[in-house]
């Protein structure tokens, strides 16, 4: 039976408007996309530019880390315990425990544009004064933030900004937009919604385009493409795996311990007196970075390239002491993601264990080990080893590394029962219920 003109010209208008609202709602999510690819190379440059300058004090001064880094990590707790609360860390907790949320009041005290501008600021500063911090999470908070900000102006579904952003900032920040999608899936939402998915990869690919127009198609550390020999020399993916597993689980333990707070008198001094907490830390780590070469301060990304394309030897004790470092900014409570300094400490892993495999290729040890103590910290398996063959484009390499991010995870849960990033997001709720 044939539809009368006035009934088809209805059914017509309600497909119009279907589609409006599809397409509208698609522009905004590529709008954001593009918005946070922009400032994600933003704090890409402000990053390179604290560091840079913090080496050139060292090379003039190189005792003068003892001075400048206490009194930037204690100001730089101060500023987000006071000015800017909750940009402390890394910033994805913060996200996790926004999309766990209900409603835009709840949510917007963790993923505000307060706390973004904050998130820049006191991470820039971070990286001035030596943190061994990354700019990667906080790009992820920042994300978040920017499509939060937009999202608070349309009627679609809140959570689906705060993955979108999350996902495409991790993208932005590293240039590898599967990673951006893997992440947001496996470690942010923990599920797959079919709704949001493509509404993500279109956020994804906005900030990926915005870093490809800007700086052009490049892998965050340099193409490789390194082989791993069956045989014997798999015998290394164990070794780097059960090392990196370990150590990555012990870091996760102990921040979340400090997290939570320590019990007895030690947790009320810390608790009591958190900035001067954070200048002790900041002297520890201080003193890491005069044995050797200073290497152990800032991201790490220079020494963990160097050791991905063996391009020079890097002090043998880089791993442990980057370690320690790592963990003392992080318990510190000041902004400052731990991504990139989990790949240098893995690669400086990898570098300490190389003599013990030295039929096999320095590059591909350290692309083992970035993956081992990633999946360590983390316990999120799939996005580590999707990360790092992404940003060195070495398909060659992908079995060995899932191979290594399986054995570490299970490594990792004997140390630490849960990822380091859902344990602290946890922390972020319960402070949002108690208010």
């Amino acid at each position: 039976m044939l539809q009368s003109p006035q009934r088809y010209a209805s059914h017509l208008a309600v497909l119009s408007r279907l589609a409006f609202k599809r397409w509208s709602r698609r522009a905004v999510f590529l709008g954001g996309g593009l918005a946070v690819g922009g400032v994600a190379i933003l704090m890409a440059f402000l990053a390179d530019q604290a560091q840079n300058a913090f080496a050139a004090l060292l090379a003039m001064a190189p005792w003068s880390s003892l001075l400048v880094t206490p009194l930037g990590f204690g100001a730089a707790a101060l500023l987000a315990r006071e000015v800017f609360p909750n940009a402390q860390g890394s910033g994805i907790p913060q996200v996790i425990a926004a999309l766990r949320l209900e409603g835009q009041d709840r949510r917007a005290p963790l993923v505000s544009l307060r706390v973004a501008v904050g998130k820049i600021v006191v991470m820039t500063l971070g990286l001035l004064c030596g943190a061994s911090i990354g700019r990667e999470g906080p790009t992820v908070q920042v994300g978040a933030a920017i499509m939060f900000a937009i999202g608070r102006f349309s009627p679609y579904r809140q959570a689906g900004f705060l993955l979108a952003g999350a996902a495409a900032g991790i993208a932005a920040a590293f240039n590898t937009p599967l990673a951006g999608i893997v992440f947001g899936i496996e470690e942010l939402s923990r599920s797959f919604e079919a709704r949001t998915s493509g509404l993500i990869i279109g956020a994804v690919i906005a900030a990926g385009l915005t870093s490809l127009a800007l700086l052009g198609d490049y892998a965050y550390f340099g193409w490789t493409s390194e082989t791993l020999p069956f045989g014997r020399a798999w015998f290394a993916i164990l070794a780097c795996a059960v090392a990196g597993g370990l150590a990555g689980g012990l870091f996760n333990r102990i921040v979340v311990l400090f997290a939570a707070g320590l019990p007895g008198r030690a947790g009320a001094l810390i608790r009591g007196a958190p900035v001067i907490f954070a200048m002790i830390c900041g002297f520890a780590v201080a003193l890491c970075g005069l044995h050797g070469d200073t290497s152990v301060f800032g991201t790490g990304y220079d020494q963990a390239r160097a050791v991905v394309h063996d391009a020079g030897a890097i002090d043998r004790w880089f791993g442990p002491l980057k370690f320690v470092a790592t963990t003392l900014s992080s318990i510190a409570g000041i902004p400052g993601g731990i991504f990139s300094p989990s790949l240098a400490v893995g690669a400086g892993i990898a570098s300490f264990l190389s003599p013990a495999f030295q039929d096999v290729p320095l590059g591909a040890l350290a692309l083992i080990g970035m993956v081992a103590y990633l999946t360590g910290v983390v316990q999120a398996p799939i996005t580590s080893f999707v990360i790092v063959s992404e940003m060195t484009g070495d398909h060659a390499m992908v079995i060995p590394l899932m191979a290594a991010a399986l054995i570490a995870d299970g490594v990792s849960k004997l140390v630490s029962d849960q990822g380091l990033y859902h344990a602290l997001a946890a922390n972020f709720m319960q402070a949002e219920a108690a208010r």
